[in-house]
């Protein structure tokens, strides 16, 4: 079978990451390296001295035989450069968050649907053993009933010149939170603070999300923390997990702990007996395929087949409704908004 040739547009912080796992991969090639920035794509084709550069993409979507493009860009230029590929009949793997607003999702959706190409979008985390491994146990009704979803994701910078805080970090957790629960919040209230003179960029921001039933998440993303923390907390009836991305040996932790609540006899209704269970912690054991490895395995798988990815288009529009939704709260002083709904078949 002929090797999917393919670009990277985007020689930043991301694309040398993208450009090395397709490099890697016998089934596809590299064909294209496409960047603004002259040193950026010099230094990336020293590496890769077969590829192609242009810091033009017209050059590249002129060529008949490259079929796929991964866009990893600044956000403000997701919208135009996929519409521009799918356009020129490219399938496309762009980088979180999908687009800027819902509208241009939906746009990039339709017209992936209408040309019969590949829309993936670059939820990386969703392709780690331990997300897959948290939400099957999800799943299987390990956790039980799920009270809350707690997640920080703080750094001591990098500060975006495009895009607040939400945008930047919040996308990771929100799609870590949307593939491993399975159903959608209804509003989100945030609140976010700008510490930088002269700019209007928040650079700390707390979500607060609500659900149809009484599961409850809360984001805390930040890029004046002192330390780099990336941790998810997951409370259910039964059981409780723990994510940590920065542990070495033990990304993941089951606690069987929980409270056991019950109410007093209607005479004392207004009081409430509770009981702690404390029992084992268990560490799941992880395979240890790069995530960026299964996820650019399952881009070239679709676009060969056809078949619909797992972070597709949908994915990443339902994470733009969170983020466009909490864009208006932060406008409204914190006030709960709600999240658009729209239908999948567009």
């Amino acid at each position: 079978m002929d090797k999917l040739k393919l670009a990277i547009v985007g020689c930043g912080y991301w694309g040398p990451n993208l450009a090395r796992v397709f490099s890697e991969n016998d089934r596809s090639e590299v064909r294209w390296l496409v960047d603004r920035d002259h040193e950026r794509l010099a230094r990336l084709a020293k590496r890769y001295p077969h590829a192609r550069v242009a810091t033009d993409v017209s050059d590249m979507l002129a060529d008949p035989e490259t079929s796929a493009v991964a866009l990893a860009t600044p956000v403000s230029t997701h919208f135009p450069l996929a519409k521009a590929c799918l356009d020129a009949g490219k399938s496309v793997l762009v980088e979180k968050p999908m687009a800027q607003s819902v509208a241009e999702c939906t746009e990039l959706i339709q017209l992936a649907a209408r040309k019969k190409l590949t829309l993936m979008v670059d939820h990386t985390f969703i392709y780690t053993a331990a997300v897959r491994k948290m939400k099957s146990l999800i799943s299987a009704g390990e956790l039980g009933e799920i009270y809350y979803f707690d997640s920080v994701r703080v750094n001591l910078g990098l500060f975006q010149h495009d895009v607040n805080v939400i945008w930047d970090l919040a996308p990771h957790d929100l799609t870590i939170m949307d593939y491993c629960l399975g159903k959608r919040p209804v509003s989100v209230a945030a609140h976010g603070a700008c510490h930088v003179k002269g700019s209007t960029i928040e650079n700390i921001a707390y979500l607060t999300l609500r659900f149809p039933d009484d599961t409850i998440a809360h984001f805390h993303v930040n890029w004046l923390a002192p330390a780099k923390i990336r941790r998810i907390i997951i409370g259910g009836s039964r059981k409780m997990l723990v994510y940590d991305d920065l542990s070495p040996d033990e990304k993941l932790k089951l606690y069987d702990k929980g409270l056991e609540l019950s109410a007093c006899s209607p005479l004392e209704s207004h009081q409430v007996l509770a009981g702690y269970r404390i029992g084992d912690v268990h560490v799941p054991n992880l395979e240890s395929t790069e995530a960026l490895k299964r996820e650019a395995e399952h881009f070239l798988d679709c676009v060969r087949t056809g078949q619909e990815p797992e972070s597709n288009g949908e994915a990443g529009r339902r994470v733009v409704e969170i983020l466009e939704a909490a864009q208006e709260s932060l406008h409204r002083n914190g006030a709960f908004v709600p999240i658009e709904r729209l239908d999948s078949g567009v």
